[in-house]
């Protein structure tokens, strides 16, 4: 499970303790949370100051990044640490499964993950929800 918390004004800065407690309580205890700081390209108009931002993902222990879908900036990099994350913890569940079953060499041999690049071609699908 993943969630994302993006936040640009103070007043949602301010409520992301009160979701985190929820989350915490009510979801899967392997969820991947991050923390997106949003509309970094607005510079002048900050709300949150980076380093406020970055010490309470710390001490959360949360994933932090700043975007501007405008800009493009950090916007594909969100996406690939989640992805690296959830590989992450799949990845580890597997190993302990293969442990637990008295596999002595556990192994990830088979498992592939096909993360697309910048080089590579994604399948578009042949109907879509919305286009623009």
């Amino acid at each position: 499970m993943v969630f994302c918390i993006f936040f640009w004004i103070e007043q949602t800065f301010d409520h992301i303790p009160r979701w985190l407690e929820e989350l915490r309580s009510h979801a899967d205890k392997n969820i991947v949370i991050i923390l997106i700081g949003n509309k970094s390209d607005l510079e002048d108009q900050r709300a949150v100051p980076t380093e406020d931002a970055k010490e309470f993902a710390q001490k959360e222990g949360l994933f932090f990044l700043e975007t501007s879908a405008l800009q493009a900036t950090n916007v594909e990099t969100a996406f690939l640490t989640v992805l690296t994350e959830i590989f992450n913890i799949v990845n580890k569940k597997n190993l302990v499964a293969d442990e637990s079953q008295g596999n002595g060499n556990p192994s990830l041999a088979g498992k592939k993950v096909l993360v697309p690049g910048p080089a590579q071609v994604i399948p578009t699908k042949s109907s879509m929800c919305c286009r623009s």
